[in-house]
């Protein structure tokens, strides 16, 4: 699975219907290192495809959803359990360090 965009319009579904944990990355397309994580995000997809949902949303098109989660820094990944309270991480990571966090906080 690839990476998939949200937007007001479609998070609640996307979210509440999910089968898995999620990551949600709350980007902009002018933000550098949103740029960089996003080839990392599309792997991570791909390598975790079912069991794993990776979506983005752009905080330019969808700042009611960035106000909501209290994204004040971009990028800010978000990190939704299956069970449990999500957890945010700002700023850009390297691949192996997201791996490492996925492992710890999305059990």
């Amino acid at each position: 699975m690839s990476v998939k965009h949200l937007n007001n319009d479609n998070f609640k579904a996307e979210i509440l219907d999910r089968e898995g944990i999620a990551i949600v990355d709350f980007y902009a397309d002018w933000c550098g290192p949103c740029r960089m994580v996003a080839p990392i995000l599309e792997e991570i997809a791909k390598e975790k495809a079912g069991e794993l949902y990776v979506y983005k949303v752009n905080v330019d098109n969808s700042p009611e959803l960035a106000n909501h989660f209290n994204v004040a820094s971009i990028p800010t990944l978000l990190f939704i359990p299956m069970s449990g309270e999500p957890v945010a991480q700002v700023g850009a990571m390297q691949k192996d360090a997201l791996v490492e966090l996925i492992g710890k906080t999305l059990k």
